[in-house]
């Protein structure tokens, strides 16, 4: 049985490949941001975006930045889905939602 209770499933597609590996090719920002965040952002699925966001801009530095953008809203949007089903099993909010409690990152800076 997983371990995964949340909507992921529901709402992501999870592209095939060796994980570790997409891990090690991405930039370190993206590596550390993919460590931190809430959800498993699949590093395989990070590592197809990130090179077409390369493609895309023409530079790997506006692709990182557009990517770590695109993690707060996925994180933002699988919140928003879990706290959505956990409302119509429970009846109620997610208690760390109704807390308004932020994902701990080990920087300091706020993405918001």
């Amino acid at each position: 049985m997983l371990n995964d209770v949340t909507e992921r499933p529901r709402i992501w597609r999870r592209w095939p490949g060796d994980d570790w590996a997409a891990f090690e090719a991405l930039p370190p920002a993206i590596r550390r941001r993919i460590h931190e965040h809430a959800y498993d952002a699949w590093a395989v699925n990070a590592l197809i975006l990130f090179r077409a966001f390369r493609r895309q801009t023409g530079s790997s530095a506006r692709a990182e930045r557009r990517l770590l953008r695109w993690f707060d809203q996925c994180e933002a949007q699988e919140f928003a889905a879990f706290a959505e089903a956990q409302r119509q099993r429970t009846g109620r909010a997610p208690p760390h939602g109704a807390a308004r409690a932020t994902v701990l990152r080990y920087g300091s800076v706020d993405r918001r």
